[in-house]
């Protein structure tokens, strides 16, 4: 391959990716390059440079002291025929691109280009999430973090949850608010993060959010054969059929089988909600009309529940959510009492 031309590369790399984990064309940039400066060579990109057999040295002090004094002496180590590469600190140097513009000479200035080594890929700033989170619950972090268990965090997973579903259900209407909606989900993953790292702690049985995510993973795999395997399901209706009985596969392996329609339901849902899951688990069931049967009689004996059930499996059967439908019948009730009445 041709000697790099005359020039100052600014390698760019996200810390994010393993160190060493480069494209091709920084590994070329990086193997003909006359000289390869980093600001501590003993960083991880530097050092897995360095490991490659590239030797890294880096500026003297002055010169990284201000980003105009590091564009001078990297503009001063191109001279007239010399090729350089600087290796990009994790903070991207701000201020260093800005200052090279600036210094670069107006007669015969060498060239100057943004090398990109690594990128991340979608996902990558979960990474940056999961070492905050670590941050905190870590010695020398924050006390109050450090102080919580899995009880006292619950009320706040299930607050956040209530949060994101308002936020989110309007994100279809006029009332949309997208950047509300990514802080609400951050809220509920920020959730996810803290009770891993609660369970990671744990002196007999731990475990953290790669095992978190790797049950997560499987569990999709395996609930979507029509995807990632040999089953055909081309339809909703058919997919739901088949999560039912690769569902009840699970619970038989895992030896808790349901014995009714209705178990496993969570006493402690709201109890719209808990409707919901009641209306759906009896119409997939075959058992609506049963249902239906039965709440009219407790209608006929003046049960006031039975009223309320029987309208939930009513918008349940027209594909609507009661605790949706209320909660949006309340956000107009109160707009409009706030303008109307005051």
């Amino acid at each position: 391959m041709d000697q790099l031309v005359r020039g100052l590369s600014l390698l760019l790399s996200s810390p994010r990716v393993a160190p060493g984990l480069l494209s091709a064309a920084a590994w070329d940039a990086l193997r003909q390059a006359d000289a390869v400066l980093a600001a501590d060579p003993a960083a991880p990109q530097a050092a897995a440079i360095e490991a490659a057999g590239i030797p890294v040295t880096s500026p003297p002090p002055e010169a990284l002291a201000s980003p105009q004094s590091l564009a001078a002496h990297l503009l001063e180590q191109v001279g007239t025929d010399r090729s350089v590469v600087w290796v990009g600190s994790p903070d991207g140097d701000p201020g260093l691109a800005e200052a090279l513009a600036v210094t670069l000479p107006e007669d015969d200035p060498p060239a100057l280009e943004l090398l990109v080594g690594s990128w991340d890929t979608p996902g990558s700033r979960l990474l940056d999430a999961v070492a905050v989170m670590d941050r905190l619950r870590s010695p020398g972090g924050c006390p109050w973090d450090a102080r919580q268990t899995h009880a006292s965090l619950t009320p706040y997973l299930i607050e956040e949850a209530h949060e994101a579903a308002e936020v989110l259900e309007q994100l279809d209407g006029p009332d949309a608010d997208r950047d509300a909606a990514a802080d609400e989900l951050g809220d509920v993953l920020l959730q996810v993060l803290f009770h891993a790292r609660v369970a990671a702690d744990h002196d007999e049985d731990p475990f953290d959010i790669d095992d978190v995510a790797a049950t997560l993973v499987a569990k999709l795999v395996r609930r979507h054969p029509h995807v990632f395997a040999d089953v055909t399901a081309e339809t909703p209706e058919a997919v739901e059929a088949n999560w039912d009985q690769i569902k009840a596969a699970e619970r038989e392996r895992s030896g808790a089988s349901r014995t009714g329609v209705l178990d496993g339901i969570p006493a402690g849902m709201p109890p719209l909600a808990r409707a919901v899951k009641v209306a759906s688990r009896l119409r997939r069931a075959g058992h609506a009309e049963w249902a239906r049967d039965w709440l009219s009689a407790r209608e006929d004996g003046g049960d006031p529940g039975a009223l309320l059930l029987s309208l939930a499996l009513d918008l349940r059967d027209g594909d609507l959510d009661p605790s949706a439908a209320l909660r949006h019948t309340l956000r107009s009730l109160e707009q409009d009492a706030a303008d109307e009445l005051g």
